[in-house]
């Protein structure tokens, strides 16, 4: 019974700091590979569905300037993982019997098609390059010729849509739940998560599998299975996969690389929803910070004023056998600054003193002033202004006869005269 072909596509999920090494080896550019197999000089033969300008990590931070994606609500500390990439594979022996490499170019060139459509749009792809440098030993051995082992690297931004909505706390409570914006978030785990059926959790990897074989079935290429969870049928005995990560697993492993994705994807939800409880507790945190930053520079103040005194009166103690003081220079120098400046501060002293003198002089008399009114009443005041209101221009005419007359003597002088008359008339 011949071999059964079979298709895989295992994806991976890295954080920024794995740029480096996924370029490096999907690039071409180390000098050495600890996978023998590869042949440089037949890296010309790799083909790029899409070419990276520049480095991975530049094309990554590009999108994030253009607002193509955001890093919103990931964790701080670089763990996170923003970009994953997927391998497109199927047995060298399929490509062989089908074509060899004009054969394999097209393959991938719609296995690119797939990947794009499950990414969710070309902008998110950073690289796309199908590997034709990299040799079979035991299938090269059987046929007396080299025979490579194509397959597809694509490197990718995973991304969701994600609906942010108000805080019951904002400014304008009416806007409280409702929609503020959608964002394009990078999250490897919400791009890939479980979904439960009647059968138990599903995770995305295998619908991945599905949709992977079901396309290329579709677009024509035939004459491959897909690849079964806890298959042994493949081709491990040929040496087709090498123990190195780059060059991928054998179909044989993907059940167990599936089942460890199920469970990394499980706990990266977990791990992402402690990571935004984190962000919001560093919020608090720093609020916090701030207010005791606050409390810290009084009690610093107070603390340096305390400790003066105390340093100074610690000099004090400082005697010779004679009784008297003596001091060492940094002492003598540290008196003799807080002298100084004690000798400014009496003329600013002075100055303050002589003000609130003169402000004191002055409510004096004010006071004065407001009791020569006291007498006045109450009563007699309102029904001044109550006349003002009623009769201004009669008020205002009696007042002007009573500053044209002379002012009215006390009642003791002007019955003087009178009394004097009457004695001499007698």
């Amino acid at each position: 019974m011949g071999k059964t072909d079979r298709c895989v596509v295992r994806d991976k999920g890295y954080a920024k700091s794995g740029f480096s090494i996924r370029e490096r080896h999907n690039e071409r550019m180390n000098e050495t590979y600890h996978n023998a197999d590869i042949m440089p000089d037949k890296q010309h033969l790799n083909v790029y569905y899409k070419r990276c300008e520049g480095s991975y990590a530049d094309a990554f931070d590009a999108m994030i300037d253009a607002g193509t994606i955001t890093i919103k609500g990931q964790a701080k500390d670089g763990s996170a993982k923003v970009f994953g990439e997927m391998v497109f594979d199927v047995n060298t022996e399929y490509f062989h019997r089908n074509g060899g490499y004009e054969y394999a170019k097209s393959f991938f060139e719609e296995a690119y098609r797939c990947a794009v459509e499950e990414i969710g749009g070309e902008k998110y792809v950073i690289s796309a390059v199908m590997h034709a440098d990299e040799r079979n030993k035991a299938l090269s051995d059987k046929y007396g010729t080299d025979v490579f082992h194509y397959h597809l690297h694509v490197v990718y931004v995973p991304v969701v849509q994600k609906e942010c909505y108000y805080k019951k706390n904002n400014k304008d409570p009416e806007l409280a739940g409702k929609l503020k914006e959608v964002i394009t978030q990078v999250s490897h785990c919400k791009k890939w998560p479980r979904t439960k059926t009647k059968k138990g959790w599903l995770n995305s990897y295998s619908l991945l599998q599905d949709h992977y074989f079901k396309h290329m079935s579709e677009a024509g290429f035939l004459g491959f299975e897909r690849g079964e969870r806890g298959s042994t049928a493949e081709h491990l005995s040929v040496l087709e996969y090498k123990t190195q990560q780059e060059t991928g697993r054998a179909a044989a492993i993907a059940a167990v690389v599936e089942e460890k994705q199920e469970t990394a994807a499980a706990l990266d939800a977990e791990i992402e929803g402690k990571e935004q409880a984190a962000a919001d507790l560093d919020k608090e945190t720093a609020k916090k910070a701030k207010q005791l930053e606050g409390i810290n520079k009084k009690t610093a103040v107070a603390k340096k004023e305390a400790a003066t005194c105390g340093d100074i009166d610690e000099i004090g103690k400082k005697k010779n056998w004679r009784g008297e003081v003596a001091l060492m220079p940094d002492d003598w120098k540290k008196v003799s600054n807080l002298a100084k400046e004690g000798v400014k501060s009496r003329n600013i002293i002075a100055n303050l003193k002589k003000q609130i003198t003169d402000f004191l002089k002055r409510i004096t008399g004010l006071e004065k002033e407001l009791g020569q009114y006291k007498g006045m009443g109450i009563s007699e005041s309102m029904r001044y202004y109550s006349a003002l209101q009623r009769a201004p221009r009669r008020l205002a005419e009696v007042v002007a006869d009573i500053m044209r007359k002379p002012p009215e003597q006390p009642e003791a002088r002007r019955i003087a005269p009178e009394r004097n008359r009457n004695s001499h008339a007698r």
